[in-house]
C-alpha cells in the first residue's frame, strides 16, 4: 500500500510558521532521515496512525514510556475515572501516596521520592539537590547521555583530559557550564583521574546506567560499579538517569537488573502512563534536604497531577504482574536474534544492543562503548532503513542515535513483518 502524505505535508508547512521547525520537539522534525515527520492522530497496541489514515507498526513508544502499547485499556480507563473528579488541584491527593509507595517498592535505591512534570526538571532537581548536599559545585557527566535540555546537562567534552565543559548550544553562558566535566563513557580510568585532580569538589556523577539516546550502549562489566566506589571514597553522589530504563529493563530499573545502588535515581514518564511526568527520589537522609523539609528548594504546581498519578498507578499495577518482563524479553530477543543473523547472511556489518524491551541497531562489526564509537558507526545505512521501513509502513525512531521501545502489544507476527522488510532491504543494498 502507497504511503500518503498529503494531509502531513499540509499540516507541516502550517506548523513550520506557528512553531520553530514546525515541531515542539527537534528529533520530531525528521531533519536527521531526511522527509517530513507523519502527523499522528491516534495510536492503538503497537500501531499510529497518521491524519493520512496511514497505519504503522510503531517502535518508538513515544520515546519509551508505553511498555503497555497505545491506548491500553486499563491505562485509558483509569485517567477517565481521574477526570471525573477533576483535572488538577495543587494540593495534596491520595493517589501521590499510592504512587510513591509503589516507586518506593520498586526502586531499590529510593526511599523517598518527589514526583515533578518530566524527566529533565527530575534530572536538573536531581543535580541541584547533589549539589546543595555536599555543598559542591562540580558534576561529571558523559557524552552521548542525554538528561534533558538544562543549561548545565548542554556542555561538551574540553580539550582536555579533565577540562570543564564548553556550551553546545547558543544561549548557554559559558559560566553555567564550567563547573561540568564531560567524559567518555565507560571510561573510568578518566573519572578516576577527574576525582583525584579535583579533590572535595565533585558533587555528582549522574549517567544514564544503560545509555537509551545513543542508540542501546552498555556499561563495561565493572564501570558502574567502580564508579559506585569512586562516589563512596571521594564523598560524592551516584546519580542515574533512569528516565528510560526505569520500569522499562526491569521493574526496579537497570540498578535492579545491574545490581548497582544509585543515591539519587530519575525516572520519567513511564511512571505516569505516558503522561507529562517525571521523578527523583533516594535515600531519606538526602531527600530530606527538600523543601519544605530542608533548605533545597523546588516546586511545581502541577507536581503529583492526579491525572497523570492515575496513569502511573494503572501502568506499574500492570507491570507487577508475574513473568511480564520475563515474557517480554523473550519475544524481542527473537527480533534482536532475526536482525543479527539477516545481516549475517547478507554481509551487512551489524550490532545489535539489547537490554529488556530496549534494542539499538549499529551498521558496524567494531564494538560500541560510547558515543566517539557510534558516530564511526554507518549512519547513512540507518538512515535509508528509515525510510524503507516507513514506506512499509513501520515507524523506527527517526534518528540512528534513539532506542527502539517495544511493547507487550508487540507479537511475534508484528516481529516476523519488521524482519521479512529488513531482509529486503539488506538485499536491496
Amino acid at each position: 500500500m502507497k504511503i500518503k502524505k498529503q494531509q502531513s505535508e499540509q499540516l507541516y508547512e502550517i506548523a513550520k510558521k506557528l512553531m520553530p521547525g514546525g515541531v515542539n520537539s527537534p528529533v520530531r522534525s525528521f531533519k536527521s532521515v531526511g522527509g517530513i515527520p507523519h502527523f499522528i492522530k491516534k495510536g492503538n497496541g503497537p500501531f499510529i496512525y497518521d491524519e493520512d489514515g496511514n497505519e504503522f507498526l510503531d517502535f518508538t513508544g513515544s520515546w519509551g514510556p508505553l511498555i503497555l502499547g497505545h491506548s491500553n485499556p486499563k491505562i485509558i480507563s483509569a485517567i477517565k475515572e481521574a477526570l471525573d473528579d477533576g483535572t488538577t488541584f495543587g494540593a495534596p491527593t491520595k493517589k501521590e501516596n499510592i504512587l510513591a509507595q509503589l516507586v518506593i517498592d520498586a526502586v531499590p535505591s529510593i526511599e523517598k521520592v518527589r514526583f515533578v512534570n518530566s524527566g529533565t526538571e527530575a534530572t536538573m532537581s536531581a543535580v541541584r539537590l547533589a549539589r546543595g548536599y555536599t555543598n559542591r559545585d562540580i558534576i561529571i557527566k558523559f557524552e552521548g547521555c542525554y538528561h534533558g535540555h538544562a543549561d548545565f546537562f548542554l556542555s561538551k567534552a574540553g580539550s582536555g583530559l579533565a577540562t570543564l565543559g564548553q556550551p553546545s548550544s547558543p544561549g548557554i553562558p559559558k559560566a553555567v557550564v564550567e563547573s561540568t566535566i564531560t567524559v567518555n563513557f565507560n571510561d573510568i580510568n578518566a573519572v578516576e583521574k577527574i576525582f583525584e585532580n579535583n579533590p572535595n569538589k565533585i558533587a555528582a556523577v549522574i549517567l544514564e546506567p544503560i545509555c537509551g539516546n545513543m542508540g542501546v550502549v552498555k556499561p563495561k562489566s565493572d564501570f558502574l560499579k567502580d564508579l559506585r566506589k569512586l562516589c563512596n571514597r571521594y564523598g560524592s553522589i551516584l546519580i542515574f538517569d533512569e528516565v528510560m530504563t526505569g520500569f522499562r529493563v526491569s521493574y526496579g530499573g537497570a540498578q535492579e537488573l545491574l545490581n548497582v545502588i544509585p543515591d539519587l535515581t530519575t525516572l520519567g514518564k513511564i511512571i505516569g502512563g505516558g503522561l507529562p511526568v517525571g521523578a527523583y527520589g533516594g535515600k531519606k537522609e538526602i531527600m530530606s534536604k527538600i523543601a519544605p523539609e530542608g533548605s533545597i528548594y523546588q516546586a511545581g504546581t502541577l507536581s503529583g497531577n492526579p491525572i497523570a498519578m492515575a496513569g502511573g498507578i494503572s501502568t506499574l499495577m500492570e507491570l507487577k504482574s508475574k513473568g511480564f518482563y520475563d515474557s517480554l524479553e523473550k519475544s524481542v530477543k527473537y527480533l534482536s536474534n532475526g536482525f543479527r543473523e539477516i545481516a549475517k547472511e547478507h554481509k551487512i556489518p551489524l550490532i545489535v544492543n539489547q537490554y529488556g524491551s530496549m534494542v539499538g541497531l549499529f551498521f558496524t562489526n567494531l564494538e560500541v562503548n560510547n558515543f566517539e564509537d557510534v558516530l564511526n558507526t554507518k549512519i547513512d545505512i540507518y538512515n535509508s532503513m528509515h525510510g524503507y521501513f516507513l514506506n512499509n509502513n513501520i515507524y523506527l525512531p527517526p534518528s540512528a542515535y534513539e532506542a527502539f521501545f517495544i511493547s507487550n502489544s508487540h507479537k511475534i507476527n508484528h516481529f516476523d513483518k519488521v524482519l521479512k522488510i529488513f531482509k529486503e532491504f539488506c538485499k536491496s543494498i
